[in-house]
């Protein structure tokens, strides 16, 4: 397997950051996880540059045979939940037959994904693999989120783009063909976050509407999470002395970036469960997640303890969800987006093969 540290397809510079001093207090509010952030500005430019070696890097990954598929279909839609208006584009990779869905009658089952980067890094069709299997082994339509970046788009943008996105499918299920009883959710790292908040997000959005237009009848059945980040009352200091494998996590120099950008204003909350839902009440996990949940975690990954910690907690009484939890050993965080133009990644097909029979499973529960 690989040991080399990637974002988004970018190979990171491995050993910085493992002997940085652990804070005596743990971080409550962002400015306690940033300290003096540079300004917006500078910010801006600095995700800039890595966005762009991240489009080498992607290239590179998408090269590797079997190449992964194109989206079928785009479609941009406008925000509605957020205080921050604005549009941002779904992804569509559909299913053999999909076009003669009208024809048929045919209703697909729906995986809403959501791709890394530390909300401020990547694009919609980084998981094209994955949605390969998506299509071959559930039958299912794949829609990757263009949800809008930091630090331009700070938390909890991101979120409210996500269950937006939700709410657009469900509202228009019919037009695009897609069975609201087999809805899922899926992300890998800042994604998988995603694909855990944006339920949650959605369930309260809908708890609390009063004059909204009615949402129709719909069940997330699964959220399918991948090296998530869980938890940001935890500083990366302290999370990178939890790893077995300290040189192999991402420097300071990205998480700085990541964390700088999205954790904004100074004064926001870290343990809003939006952000956070690990810090997320049982009543709010209980009625917010859905009823099944895969979840992969890193064994060289700085995020595999609080990973960890929340698929046991969501599986325990009282939350009670049925949680398939794998420990992926001897990788670090996002391994499977090497930037290797020869082979993908060891062992990632083997594992999102195993992810898509559990959700063929569960979509094909009467």
């Amino acid at each position: 397997m690989s040991n080399i540290p990637t974002a988004q397809g970018i190979p990171i510079p491995i050993g910085g950051g493992a002997d940085e001093p652990i804070p005596d207090k743990k971080p409550e509010k962002a400015k306690d996880a940033t300290g003096s952030a540079p300004s917006r500005f500078y910010l801006k430019m600095t995700a800039g540059f890595w966005r762009s070696l991240q489009v080498v890097g992607m290239s590179l990954h998408y090269l590797a045979s079997p190449r992964p598929p194109n989206p079928s279909f785009t479609k941009t839609i406008s925000s509605t939940l957020s205080k921050s208006k604005g549009k941002f584009t779904l992804h569509f990779y559909v299913p053999k037959g999909y076009n003669e869905a009208a024809k048929t009658g045919k209703k697909y089952p729906a995986v809403v994904n959501f791709h890394g980067g530390g909300f401020t890094l990547g694009k919609p069709t980084d998981d094209a693999r994955f949605a390969r299997f998506i299509l071959n082994t559930c039958d299912a339509i794949f829609v990757s989120v263009d949800y809008r970046l930091a630090p331009e788009f700070p938390f909890p943008i991101a979120v409210d783009d996500g269950a937006d996105a939700l709410l657009y499918l469900i509202r228009n299920a019919a037009d695009l063909h897609i069975d609201t009883a087999k809805l899922a959710t899926s992300g890998f790292s800042a994604g998988g976050n995603i694909a855990i908040t944006s339920p949650l997000r959605l369930k309260a959005h809908l708890k609390s509407a009063q004059n909204s237009p009615p949402v129709p009848d719909h069940t997330i059945r699964a959220i399918a999470t991948w090296y998530p980040i869980t938890d940001y009352t935890l500083s990366r200091a302290e999370r990178r002395a939890t790893s077995i494998r300290p040189d192999q996590t991402l420097p300071p120099t990205l998480t700085t970036l990541f964390d700088t950008s999205y954790l904004f204003p100074p004064d926001l909350d870290l343990a809003d469960p939006f952000l956070s839902p690990n810090k997320a009440t049982d009543e709010m996990l209980a009625e917010g997640i859905p009823p099944n949940v895969v979840f992969y975690t890193c064994e060289w990954d700085m995020l595999l303890r609080e990973g960890e910690e929340l698929a046991q907690r969501l599986g325990r009484p009282p939350i009670n969800k049925d949680v398939r939890y794998k420990m992926i050993p001897g990788v670090p965080h996002g391994w499977d987006k090497s930037p290797d133009p020869l082979r993908p990644a060891a062992s990632s097909e083997e594992l999102y093969l195993e992810c898509c029979n559990y959700l063929k499973e569960i979509f094909e529960r009467d």
